[in-house]
């Protein structure tokens, strides 16, 4: 018998998870590990939609409980980033194809950044599924004008925002001054964004061989610089972006 296909799709910010939670008809809700868990479809696709926590430690229990207890055969996960890479700019969408966590250091034991045990510092994203995340992302942005009204665009500068693809960087800490943002940037040139969580995902959806997919929203500049209306640029923008992107990629 062929195995359900099942989906997760976890978001950062409660804001986002509404967005995706809008779209589903029939969800319901199941509390496991204080976290709630909402289950139903989406265009007539299973899915599991739930919020990550934040952090590395709570994403990591979040994507396991998906995967062993859910059995979802797949994840993609939506949020907010600040920007690290040149020309990564506020609007703009970040598509990881590999991920890092910036504050692991083992060192002298192991090489900067290398997870002790994996003989790696970078885990890979899954290729086909983050192709289709990549479609739904150019479709989402061609149409971005209407789906956010003028005010909204003028309002953040949303005139052209870009898809950039590369490395997303992970830690337990959130980088907002230009001292980290550039310590960063010197360590980790061609990381293009900084979160919570994406790393930590990957490393346990290497560890069950589970396709993992993470689109990240540039919500600032990760440095002194940051200026944006952070809750009204998560519910006028990101919000939408990440309904959008999910629902053009499930449809």
């Amino acid at each position: 018998m062929k195995k359900t296909s099942r989906t997760a799709v976890v978001a950062a910010l409660h804001d986002e998870l509404a967005s995706v939670l809008e779209l589903m008809p029939d969800e319901h809700k199941q509390v496991i590990g204080g976290r709630e868990f909402w289950v139903g479809h989406l265009h007539g696709q299973d899915v599991v939609a739930v919020l990550s926590g934040i952090g590395k430690v709570a994403a990591a229990t979040t994507a396991s409980l998906l995967i062993q207890h859910f059995g979802v055969n797949r994840i993609v996960f939506t949020g907010v980033a600040g920007g690290l890479g040149a020309g990564v700019n506020v609007g703009d969408v970040v598509l990881a194809r590999q991920f890092l966590q910036h504050d692991m250091d083992a060192s002298p034991l192991f090489p900067r950044h290398e997870v002790p045990g994996y003989g790696r510092a970078r885990f890979e994203a899954d290729a086909a599924l983050t192709d289709a995340l990549e479609l739904a992302c150019d479709r989402m942005l061609h149409t971005l004008p209407q789906r956010l009204g003028a005010e909204t665009v003028a309002a953040f500068g949303l005139q052209a925002p870009r898809l950039h693809q590369g490395l997303l960087i992970s830690g337990d800490r959130f980088v907002a001054t230009t001292a980290e943002s550039q310590a960063l940037q010197r360590a980790l040139p061609d990381a293009l964004a900084v979160e919570m969580e994406g790393a930590a995902f990957a490393q346990v959806c290497h560890d069950f061989a589970v396709p993992l997919a993470v689109v990240r929203t540039i919500s600032d500049r990760a440095d002194d610089a940051a200026h944006v209306d952070f809750p009204r640029f998560l519910r006028e923008v990101a919000s939408r972006y990440s309904g959008a992107i999910i629902e053009s990629m499930m449809a």
